[in-house]
Parts: C-alpha cells; structure tokens; sequence
C-alpha cells in the first residue's frame, strides 16, 4: 500500500547560490539560515538547524547518527554519546507543534533518522485509553 505524502520535497537554487529547501509546509533557507513553518519562522538552535539541513538535504534516505554528528558538530561521535538524539528530538517536537499533523524526520532504530514528511498517525493504544466514568470504582 502506497503511503500519502505531502507536496514534493525539493531544492530550489537562486541566482546567488543560496539553496531552498522545501518539504510540504516547510522551507528551510540555507544561505539566511532561516526556517519557515507554513510561512511563520520556526526558533531553532543552531545543532537543530544543522541537524535539520543534513536531514532535509537528502530526503527520504536514512542517515545515521554518526553522519548526523558530523554534519552538526563536525567531529566524530564518540561511544555512548547521546546528542544526536537529543537533539533530534528537540526538533521533531518543535517541527510537531509548528506544523501539527505531520511529521517529518523518521527515526530508523539501530540506523539512524529519514527526513521525509508523512501524515501523523495517532496510534491508540489500550494502555492509553482513558477509563469511562462508569468504569472507576468508587473509593
């Protein structure tokens, strides 16, 4: 089964050289370092904006986390180093609440992440459910 995407993901160049990158909602402006959720600037730190440039510039394939670290820190991940991680999840929560309903970096345990804008499906789960009124025991 085919999976819905949102409009293409593209690059754009200008005249000058500075590269736009844009997936469904979002666009990403290389050469002013800017970020635009449904036209509205999206705050980012630094490590997530570089994060999310190495994402966006080749989407739809798995990058891992020490290619990710690279392109942010520009060194090499050491063993057990978590940033990529954090960090990656301080954007996709940041890309959540800028453009609810989709989601655009994937990730991929034991690989790496996939940027790649998808549909939000809510999973439920019988664990999650609230319990009706008449369901609660009185105490």
């Amino acid at each position: 089964m085919a999976r819905p995407r949102s409009p293409i993901c593209g690059a754009v160049s200008s005249s000058t050289g500075q590269q736009t990158l844009r997936a469904g909602s979002l666009e990403i402006r290389t050469g002013e370092s800017t970020v635009l959720a449904e036209g509205r600037p999206l705050v980012l730190s630094m490590r997530e904006y570089l994060l999310l440039v190495a994402l966006a510039s080749m989407p739809d394939r798995i990058l891992s986390r020490e290619e990710l670290f690279a392109a942010a820190w520009k060194a090499t991940l050491r063993d057990g180093d978590r940033s990529v991680d954090v960090y990656v999840r301080r954007l996709r929560v940041k890309l959540r609440a800028a453009l609810p309903g989709w989601n655009y970096i994937h990730p991929h345990f034991g690989f790496g992440y996939r940027f790649g804008p998808e549909p939000a499906v809510e999973l439920s789960h019988p664990v999650h459910k609230p319990v009706a009124s008449s369901q609660q025991t009185a105490a």
